[in-house]
């Protein structure tokens, strides 16, 4: 009897544990996960907190940007001033010098050409058609046109200096020695008419000729050609004075 009762109590023993032991091991499973949860907001935590000093640091170096702006944006209004007043002294004012210059624009397309503004320089482009007949290095009266925008726009501001600059195709006329040769003598002529007939002095004019070697289209088509046959009138601004007077 005792024997029988020390078996049962055993046994009762073992049940309990084996219930206590399953809830151990899913409380230990329990904990293992929150532990893995805390270290996965551990690591974002660290991520943010690197994240955040970053941006510090980029706002940081965006208010030391902003702050140099600022400088460098009142010193150009600064020298914008100066240069107002300088030119306002001898009666013009850079509104005024804009105005002529959209005029003299207006005034060469309405002669046929073609204006371009690029570093810091008018580039007149006067069609083939306008300026030559084919093969011959003598200016048409259309061509004449345009000279005369040009001569005046040279009258008005002597700072002014021009380059003509000369092109053709790829096609041998006939009759002339080469392309070189006509696109040089074409530009030539532009030369001697301003200073000829306009006298604009000849130190204010540059004559080049490029041949076909600046082509602006393919010579594989009639239209193409005639954009490539022009006169390249490049009128360059003599701003030595006016850099001066932004740096006073």
């Amino acid at each position: 009897m005792l024997r029988f009762l020390y078996i049962l109590g055993t046994m009762g023993f073992l049940l309990s544990s084996c219930g206590t032991g399953k809830k151990l091991t899913a409380a230990n499973e329990q904990i293992l996960g929150l532990n893995n949860q805390i270290a996965g907001l551990n690591g974002k935590r660290s991520a943010n907190e690197a994240e955040i000093l970053d941006l510090k640091r980029a706002n940081e170096i965006n208010g030391r940007d902003a702050a140099a702006f600022r400088i460098i944006q009142q010193e150009l209004s600064q020298k914008k001033a100066r240069l107002e007043k300088s030119l306002a002294d001898r009666g013009t004012s850079l509104r005024e010098i804009e105005a002529k210059a959209e005029d003299a624009v207006r005034k060469f397309e309405a002669a046929g050409c073609e204006v371009n503004y690029k570093n810091g320089r008018f580039h007149i482009v006067v069609p083939d058609n306008y300026a030559f007949k084919s093969g011959s290095a003598t200016v048409a009266p259309r061509g004449r046109e345009a000279l005369n925008v040009v001569a005046q726009v040279m009258y008005d501001n002597p700072g002014i200096y021009a380059m003509i600059v000369g092109h053709t195709d790829n096609a041998t006329i006939k009759g002339v020695a080469d392309n070189w040769s006509l696109s040089t003598e074409r530009a030539n002529a532009v030369v001697r008419i301003l200073a000829d007939v306009y006298n604009i002095n000849p130190r204010r004019l540059t004559a080049a000729g490029r041949s076909k070697f600046n082509p602006v289209a393919e010579n594989d088509s009639p239209e193409g050609m005639a954009k490539n046959r022009r006169i390249e009138i490049v009128l360059n601004p003599d701003l030595s004075r006016i850099w001066d007077l932004m740096g006073e």
